[in-house]
């Protein structure tokens, strides 16, 4: 009989962890101990002792007891790998907006430790969003632009920031265990640098635990390419979490968004998630594949003290903005407090078509003014019920953050899963 209760107990132990996992960010632990930093504004770094800059042309590595300093536009050329070591700080330069570019045919093997993650941030002693570009990395994946060719227009060089081809399996190296901190430097009449712009790359390269915080542009942008990404976290950025655009196909797993409603770089309001398929009609070709994004698992939340307000306020938009012909399948993800929880683009007729191509499943709607509303449309009840229908098992709760989740306030090591009662409260409500 003991051992049958012993039995019995580890079933349930089992089950409830398993349950835990089963909507938003999951693991049986918190995965964003150790390799993240959630206030490195704080953090002291130390001073460079070694310069990057110009071309590296060569196969090189970068030392973990060196500390270097990214000077200018720094470009990986000639199918060159450049290796980083587990530890290395890498500080973009504030004055010449240091920015890492790794162009097409060459690598980024960038592969840290849990213990021991790879550290780009910014020179200054006052650290802000946006003090040095960012790193870029360019491939020969397919995107759906004319020529099946783009280029990054930056203040870069024109010869060596085109991307784009027909290799699906391009490698561009390893992005595991790398943090990203302050980039997105804005170029005066151009646009704004991301953390991380991964543009035309393809699903050999290995994308995993990047978190990318303060960034004056997008967290991640993807033009184009054919990518597997894991356990990405983008903290506070001053524009969108995650950018998808020209045919990217892209599986995102297990990820997470944190914004703040007083975060914001433009008129829309910025976003977790934007999916477009393209950034202007007219150099986009319709016969090659629309941006398809299939996000499993996903944790996008507004950390600020009082949302209710915040939306009130006007300070809160939408979480995720589907733009005209682009695909969107969001399963087992958490989306809480924003206003609304997502918004659908006007020239996107609702009809049957259109729906199978924009799916929401198993979703945990939380905290939101609104759920999934048309552009310039106040009446969604169309919306509501289709997404609404139980066949989809979404669920809508106004819970407040420090209740739904299990430690968003915890300064050094906050844990964004949700809490168990949650989700057995959702499981019932199906």
């Amino acid at each position: 009989m003991k051992k049958i209760t012993q039995m019995i107990c580890v079933l349930l132990t089992v089950t409830s962890m398993s349950a835990q996992q089963e909507k938003g960010i999951m693991g049986y632990t918190n995965w964003l101990n150790n390799w993240t930093e959630f206030k490195p504004n704080k953090v002291e770094y130390g001073e460079a002792n070694q310069i990057l800059a110009g071309n590296i042309s060569v196969n090189t590595k970068l030392l973990k007891r060196n500390i270097y300093v990214l000077q200018g536009n720094v470009y990986v050329t000639n199918n060159a790998v450049l290796t980083i070591e587990p530890g290395t700080l890498i500080i973009g330069d504030f004055e010449t907006k240091g920015t890492l570019v790794v162009t097409k045919g060459a690598q980024l093997v960038a592969d840290g430790l849990e213990t021991d993650p790879i550290v780009f941030t910014s020179n200054r002693s006052q650290k802000k969003a946006g003090d040095w570009g960012g790193v870029v990395i360019l491939g020969d994946a397919p995107i759906n632009k004319f020529g099946n060719v783009g280029s990054y227009n930056m203040d870069l060089d024109p010869t060596l920031t085109t991307y784009g081809g027909d290799n699906v399996a391009s490698n561009s190296g390893i992005l595991r265990y790398v943090r990203i901190e302050f980039a997105g430097k804005k170029v005066k009449g151009v646009d704004t640098f991301n953390g991380l712009t991964i543009a035309g790359v393809g699903n050999k390269t290995i994308l995993e635990n990047v978190m990318v915080s303060y960034s004056g542009g997008d967290s991640f942008a993807f033009f184009g390419g054919d990518v597997n990404v894991t356990k990405f976290v983008s903290y506070k950025s001053i524009n969108d979490d995650y950018k998808f655009t020209q045919g990217v196909q892209c599986r995102l797993f297990n990820s997470l968004a944190v914004r703040s409603s007083y975060l914001s770089s433009n008129k829309d309001g910025s976003r977790c998630m934007e999916v477009k398929s393209f950034e202007k009609k007219n150099e986009t070709d319709f016969t090659k594949k629309t941006t398809l994004v299939v996000a499993t698992n996903i944790t996008m939340l507004n950390d600020s003290e009082n949302i209710k307000a915040d939306i009130q306020a006007g300070l809160v938009k939408e979480a995720i903005y589907v733009a005209e012909t682009a695909s969107l399948e969001l399963k087992r993800s958490v989306v809480s407090g924003f206003n609304p929880a997502v918004l659908l683009d006007s020239k996107t007729e609702i009809n049957d078509a259109n729906l199978k191509k924009i799916k929401f499943e198993e979703m945990y709607f939380n905290l939101c003014n609104g759920n999934i509303f048309t552009e310039y449309n106040s009446n969604n009840e169309d919306l509501e019920s289709w997404y609404g229908n139980s066949v989809f098992f979404n669920v809508y709760s106004q819970s407040d953050n420090k209740e739904t989740f299990i430690d968003i306030s915890n300064p050094k090591k906050p844990d964004f899963r949700l809490q168990l009662g949650k989700i057995t409260a959702s499981s019932g409500n199906r």
